[in-house]
């Protein structure tokens, strides 16, 4: 600068005129380099601070003032700071107004010169004020250096400043001398001090002290301790409840009484923005009218809230002024979340007229109205029983949702979405899908998640949300994520039973016919095809070879990560329909050499996966997927989660479960709670022996019968008797020939005297083998269930969690065709079962079923994927029927082992957890104990057996190892948990814990089996398999 004349003025004016950034940039330089030269010339001797003694106070304040001007500028300042302090420390009121506001802007509380200033600052916070009403020119400096000196500490909130200063600030605001200027800045002050350290108040101590000042008068103070007290109380809720009489008061004054200061009144409301932050604070204690009596509380606060919430209600109204009416709905609409933290313990009056104010409210012709109250209404709804309130503005909500801002749109979606149920949900998500179709792009991915989320969350026919997708496909495609059509998938898998999956299937075949769709469509046809295309492969037109026609047609326009399913979709069918084969082998060849790594690594290995592994293996590949996970939350929520917080309507009405849903859990929790009343369970071994016995009494008829009956060579068909409770539950055959009684045919009288072929059945010499491959089966992972001359039926079964994959193959060993091969299986209530064979292998009971022809030395194949959904202790059966070509009928009925331990996963645990678990599980309903001796020509009981018998526990029957629990070699003790796939009324999967103990006496060559679980049916299936497993071992 020429000159002082020029001053600061003409300095921002130089800056002002800067023609490009890089003028503006040089000019300050230069500033910089002559204000620093200013600070330290060189040939004079500094200060002990470091300050220039030779500055005069107007250079001085003047350079200061251009550092400041620099630095708001955006423009590093690194020096000027004893300069800065020096202003500080100085008594004139003009120079310690720059030092403080330099202070703030320039220095941080981190900055070693920090240290130096505290006593400063501390001297000008302490100031002593004025006595009296009457305050003098000095008084009012006095105020004001405090006042700066608040401000400064406030902006710069260092730890340690803070920790140096908090007991001044805190003097300051509570001593009742100190003007009201003082008090608001010292409360902001205090506030930000607290933000930055929030443990430096205790709440206890300090609530007294606040107490008093919501006693005074000025609604200035007021204001600035309100802001005080809803930092504290958002730190430390509990703390400060007891100043709700104190909160209450004031907003009857306001509210009330009308009682305000003119220069406080905002278009004739009292001091809104203190009413605002009332009404924020009481928010925070939703139970302060949760057991009070309104008429005759004893306090009388909670009847006064009341009453100030009520006159909220009925005086506020759309103003013709926006200032007033933008104050009195800001006021109101508070009041009305008061009301939502209430919740139910709010008067139903309170809440009813909230929402018919609302109601008038989404309807005017303002946008900003409009849209509070869609929110309000939107969380509003969720209280229990105000969600009928809010149904009956459903025709004004969805005429917001064609608002031109898209910020109401949103609201409006948002609301839809809260007030739907089971009652009204198809209306409304028909409403959004129709609406869906003209919406715009930037609401059209928020409404497809909400779309997708209701039509599963309320969809009391499963298909209806099938149906629904594919439409928000067709409309919205490129709108529609991963996530969403994912879930379709799963949802589908996971509900096996009804005809959902074949539905599924078909409907999404039809979908996938045309010769332009959308890619998503494919995806999901893909998957679902080559899931579940067999439940409709037998219908006209949507054959195997039809599928692959329908998909492969969009082949050349998806891309690559949908060829990648549709190369899967491929494997499958041709592992399936034997006609597909010459189809996608050259679809595999071609993509081989395809750029993309993942589709040439998939034909690739399709390709040769046939070369490499046997037909069983290939067939355990090219299996169905298994169920997936349930978890607590969906991907789609997770979605809807991310995209608005935890805290929105939408997210809080996605994770609550609806009627629907909790009408399946429950239906689940009563099967697994009051499973089917049956007679007692005997051992393994004795219901073996019973029905032996049975079958031997049931074909050892009484002589007169014999006499009566034809003779040897005559075949006469009757009704079979009915089975024994025992029969069913048998070793493993209904039917048992007797030695020499009608050349090994099973023979019953008629009433009416027709001659049928009769059935060949099992032969008695074959029961024992039979009984063991079936005790092994339990325990082993795969083996043969029963042979003879004419068949050989093997079993593979693998389970995790509560569900399990069985293969079952039917051998012909015979020199001639098996014709008529028909498979009957027993699907109990305990377990959802999903069938897949051999075509016409599976007898459905209707007459006009022929079965399937099984070649020489060939096998039919049957597919059991099984859901357990309640504990049991009795194992479903298959009745197998055929005819050779002599034709003679063969009828096996067999036992499959899908027994109560294969759905157990190991639980390892200490000898404390054990034990406090064991002893926790006392009691007649629990525990289930047996004593078995073996036979007297077996080996006898020593180390060698034990550890089979170890083995066993451990991976025959999935129970974990507990170490240090066994005190000697001849105890075995596990834990285990029995999966379910039942689900409680919170969407967890039900589960039993399981305890075994195996004890050994050698000298008494016995063992002693206790099991104890929560459900006796676990505890005799558990002992029942353990008995037969053991004396398996010998």
């Amino acid at each position: 600068m020429s000159g002082q004349a020029r001053g600061l003025n003409n300095f921002i004016s130089d800056l002002r005129n800067s023609k490009s950034q890089e003028e503006e940039s040089n000019r300050i330089e230069v500033e910089l380099a002559k204000i620093r030269k200013k600070f330290n010339p060189g040939d004079r001797k500094l200060a002990a601070d470091g300050s220039n003694p030779a500055l005069s106070s107007y250079q001085r304040k003047k350079y200061i003032w251009k550092l400041v001007y620099i630095h708001v500028l955006g423009y590093e300042v690194d020096f000027g700071h004893a300069e800065v302090l020096t202003l500080v420390r100085s008594k004139k009121y003009a120079e310690k107004t720059v030092g403080y506001v330099a202070l703030s802007l320039l220095l941080r509380g981190s900055d070693p010169v920090m240290g130096s200033i505290v006593d400063t600052i501390r001297a000008d916070l302490v100031t002593a004020p004025a006595q009296g009403k009457k305050k003098k020119k000095a008084d009012v400096k006095n105020d004001a250096v405090q006042c700066l000196a608040l401000c400064s500490l406030a902006n710069i909130s260092g730890l340690e400043l803070i920790q140096a200063m908090h007991l001044q600030v805190r003097q300051v605001l509570a001593t009742p001398e100190s003007s009201e200027q003082v008090k608001k800045k010292s409360a902001l002050c205090l506030l930000r001090l607290t933000r930055t350290s929030p443990n430096l108040i205790s709440g206890r101590e300090f609530a007294p002290h606040l107490a008093k000042l919501l006693q005074d008068q000025h609604l200035g103070v007021l204001t600035s301790v309100m802001s005080l007290l809803n930092g504290l109380a958002s730190q430390h809720v509990a703390d400060y409840e007891s100043l709700i009489p104190h909160v209450v008061h004031i907003l009857g004054v306001l509210v009330i009484k009308k009682q305000c200061a003119r220069e406080y009144l905002y278009y004739r409301t009292p001091s809104p923005w203190l009413q605002i932050k009332l009404l924020k604070f009481l928010q925070m204690y939703p139970n302060a009218v949760e057991g009070h009596d309104i008429g005759m509380d004893a306090s009388g606060y909670v009847s006064q809230l009341i009453n100030v919430v009520s006159k909220i209600l009925m005086e506020t109204d759309v103003s013709d002024s926006i200032n007033k009416s933008n104050a009195d709905h800001a006021i109101l609409f508070e009041a009305v979340q008061l009301i939502v933290a209430w919740g139910t313990t709010c008067p139903v009056t309170l809440r009813e007229g909230a929402m018919q104010l609302l109601g008038k409210f989404i309807s005017v012709r303002e946008p900003n109205i409009r849209y509070l109250g869609l929110m309000t209404m939107a969380k509003l709804a969720q209280i229990e029983g105000s969600v009928e309130g809010a149904k009956k503005h459903q025709a004004t909500v969805l005429v917001s949702l064609k608002d031109a801002d898209i910020s109401v749109r949103r609201r409006a979606l948002d609301l839809l979405f809260v007030i739907c149920d089971t009652d009204n949900a198809e209306r409304v998500v028909d409403e959004l899908v129709a609406h869906l179709v003209v919406a715009d792009a930037s609401i059209r991915e928020e409404m497809v998640l909400k779309i997708a989320i209701l039509a599963e969350k309320y969809a009391t026919d499963l298909r209806w949300y099938v149906d629904t997708i594919l439409k928000l496909i067709s409309i919205a495609g490129d709108y529609v994520s991963d996530s969403i059509w994912h879930r379709v998938v799963q949802i589908v898998t996971n509900h096996p039973q009804g005809d959902l999956q074949g539905y599924a299937a078909a409907t999404l075949f039809l979908a996938v016919s045309p010769h332009r769709c959308h890619e998503t469509t494919v995806c999901v046809a893909a998957y679902v095809l080559g899931e579940f295309g067999f439940l409709i492969a037998e219908r006209a037109g949507m054959s195997g070879e039809e599928q692959f026609h329908v998909l492969h047609q969009h082949w050349f326009n998806v891309g690559t990560s949908t060829k990648s399913i549709l190369i899967s979709t491929y494997a499958k069918l041709a592992n399936l329909y034997e006609e597909c084969r010459p189809l996608v082998a050259p679809v595999f060849a071609r993509s081989k050499n395809s750029s993309d790594v993942e589709v040439q690594q998939r034909c690739a290995e399709y390709s040769s996966m046939r070369e490499a592994f046997s037909p069983e293996a290939v067939e355990d590949l090219l299996r169905e997927m298994p169920p997936f996970e349930d978890k607590r939350r969906s991907a789609l929520e997770m979605r809807l989660l991310e995209k608005e917080g935890e805290n929105s309507a939408a997210v809080t009405k996605a994770s609550t479960l609806s009627e629907v849903e909790q009408q399946r859990a429950m239906q689940s929790v009563q099967m697994l709670s009051n499973p089917p009343i049956e007679e007692e369970m005997e051992p393994i071994e004795e219901q073996e022996e019973e029905a032996e016995k049975d079958n031997e009494d049931q074909y050892d008829p009484p002589r007169q019968q014999l006499r009566d009956a034809p003779q040897a060579g005559d075949e006469v068909d009757s009704q079979p008797s009915p089975r024994s409770p025992a029969q069913a539950l048998g070793p493993g055959h209904d039917e048992v020939n007797q030695d020499g009684g009608a050349n090994g045919r099973q023979i019953n009288g008629s009433v009416n005297g027709s001659v049928k072929p009769a059935s060949v059945g099992i032969p008695k010499e074959l029961v024992p083998a039979m009984r063991k491959a079936f005790s092994n089966l339990c325990t082993s992972p795969s083996g043969v269930l029963f042979e003879n001359s004419l068949l050989q039926v093997g079993v593979k079964h693998e389970y995790v969690g509560a569900q399990g994959r069985i293969s079952i193959f039917f051998g012909n060993l015979h020199n001639t065709p098996l014709h008529n091969f028909k498979v009957k299986v027993d699907q109990p209530e305990h377990l959802r079962t999903q069938l897949q064979g051999t075509q016409d292998l599976l007898d459905d009971g209707e007459s006009g079923t022929t079965g399937c022809t099984v070649a020489v030395k060939t096998q039919a194949k049957l597919l059991m994927l099984v859901e357990v959904t309640s504990p049991f202790d009795d194992v479903p059966s298959i009745r197998i029927t055929f005819e050779t070509e002599e034709g003679e009928r063969h009828d096996y009925p067999l036992r499959l082992p899908i027994v109560a331990t294969c759905f157990m996963e190991p639980v390892n645990l200490d000898p404390g957890a054990f034990m406090q678990r064991w002893k926790s599980l006392e009691g007649p309903d629990r525990e289930c104990q047996e004593v078995m001796r073996l036979p007297p020509n077996s080996n006898g009981i020593d180390e060698a057996y034990m550890d089979r018998v170890r083995g066993i526990i451990v991976e025959g029957l999935k129970f974990g190892k507990c170490q240090g629990v066994d005190p000697t070699p001849w105890t075995v003790s596990g834990a285990a948990t029995f999966r379910t796939g039942a689900k409680d009324t919170n969407g967890n999967n039900i589960n039993v814990g399981c305890l075994v103990r195996v004890e050994a006496n050698p000298q008494a060559n016995a063992f002693r089996v206790t099991t104890r679980t929560l459900h006796p049916l676990c505890s005799r299936a558990v002992k029942n398999v353990s008995l037969v497993s053991i004396k398996l071992a010998a």
